[in-house]
């Protein structure tokens, strides 16, 4: 049931990255189990829990783990795991006795995952922040956008869950697979400002090489090139074409109907302008649906901009059956993709915070006498 499958990773409840990390791990056949607080706040929006879909294929337990039956029965729990993730402040986690040294005291072998956005230790590790605050900081922010408008915010995709959630399963995978030879867990700093650092690996060797724009929406990758930009069409919809390469023009120049001998010099700064209306005057002549049977498909490198209702429609993602229905809800399937130990949805979202308190704590070896004393204590729900 994945290749995970047989590993125990705990969550501590959270919102944000670390949510989908688990979400990542459990696809991939992890037992994940999210310890639900008590006693606090909601941690986020109201509504429908079958649209929580990082929740998907995870159980809840819910404790109290600021009272000490309750941190314990956490710590039992925890004894018995691969792997924790948890989303909090750097030392939240040390306050409640459930640190790095709590836990590897019950657990020499437990992967300690931390996710949060600035990192556990520097100047700025306790500011509170979201997402377009830690991609601004990067450099990423700055690079996003048109040169005549303000930096755009690419949803939270590049950092909470491109520079977060990404990095932190990966971080994960990474000490799990150590600890095949040394036997020993350890503690995982997932910080976005860092994942997102990586992530513009290629960005700082173009600034160095002296090839990065420095005035936003000039680079070629950003859009500013007419042949690697969105172009409106007839009917109000969007398309994009990416022709970087001479070849891929050549076959967009070909499929427009354009003669390459009226088409001046590409790579001259100059001509962009010129080009760029030509294309646009030229795009704005058909509909969407039109471009596409024109050319999808081809070496054009081309796709229409679809509504995210429309993405799981495509044939291509229908094809590669891309998109599954989960407790009534359409949404990602897991990837990657596995051809020996396939992932899959694990089960439904989870209804409601301590869904499953007793099942987990059986299976984490406590008795029903000592479950009801949790409940009776009020240190479990």
């Amino acid at each position: 049931m994945g290749p995970l499958s047989g590993f125990r990773i705990i969550e501590m409840a959270a919102i944000g990255p670390a949510p989908l990390a688990g979400m990542l791990l459990a696809d991939m056949g992890a037992e994940v189990v999210r310890i639900d607080r008590l006693g606090e706040a909601d941690l986020g929006i109201k509504r429908d829990p079958r649209f929580d879909v990082a929740t998907r294929g995870k159980r809840s337990v819910a404790l109290d783990i600021k009272s000490p039956a309750g941190r314990d029965a956490a710590l039992r729990l925890i004894g018995k795991a691969d792997a924790l993730i948890e989303g909090f402040r750097p030392g939240v986690m040390e306050r409640l006795g459930l640190g790095p040294a709590d836990c590897h005291a019950v657990n020499p072998g437990l992967v300690f995952g931390r996710m949060t956005g600035w990192g556990q230790r520097g100047p700025l590790a306790q500011a509170a922040a979201h997402d377009l605050n830690y991609i601004a900081l990067t450099g990423a922010l700055e690079a996003i956008g048109p040169e005549d408008g303000p930096p755009v915010a690419p949803l939270n995709l590049v950092g909470d869950f491109g520079g977060g959630s990404t990095f932190l399963a990966m971080g994960v995978l990474a000490a799990l697979l150590e600890r095949t030879r040394s036997g020993q867990g350890q503690v995982v700093d997932a910080a976005i400002v860092d994942g997102v650092g990586a992530l513009m690996a290629g960005i700082h060797g173009q600034l160095a090489g002296g090839t990065w724009r420095q005035k936003r929406g000039e680079h070629i990758l950003g859009g500013a090139a007419p042949w690697n930009t969105v172009y409106r069409t007839c009917d109000g919809q969007w398309i994009t074409v990416c022709a970087i390469e001479q070849r891929f023009f050549a076959e967009l120049l070909k499929r427009l109907e354009i003669d390459p001998a009226s088409v001046p010099d590409r790579m001259d700064r100059a001509n962009w302008p010129a080009l760029r209306a030509r294309f646009a005057a030229i795009f704005a002549t058909r509909s969407r649906e039109q471009w596409r049977g024109v050319l999808e498909g081809s070496d054009a490198c081309f796709a229409p901009v679809l509504h995210v209702s429309e993405a799981a429609e495509h044939p291509h993602a229908v094809a590669r059956q891309a998109y599954v229905m989960n407790d009534g809800v359409r949404q990602p399937a897991p990837a990657p993709r596995f051809d020996r130990t396939p992932g899959e949805v694990q089960g439904p979202t989870i209804a409601r915070p301590g869904q499953h308190t007793d099942a987990v704590l059986r299976d984490g070896g406590f008795s029903d006498a000592e479950i009801a004393a949790l409940r009776s204590a009020g240190a479990a729900a």
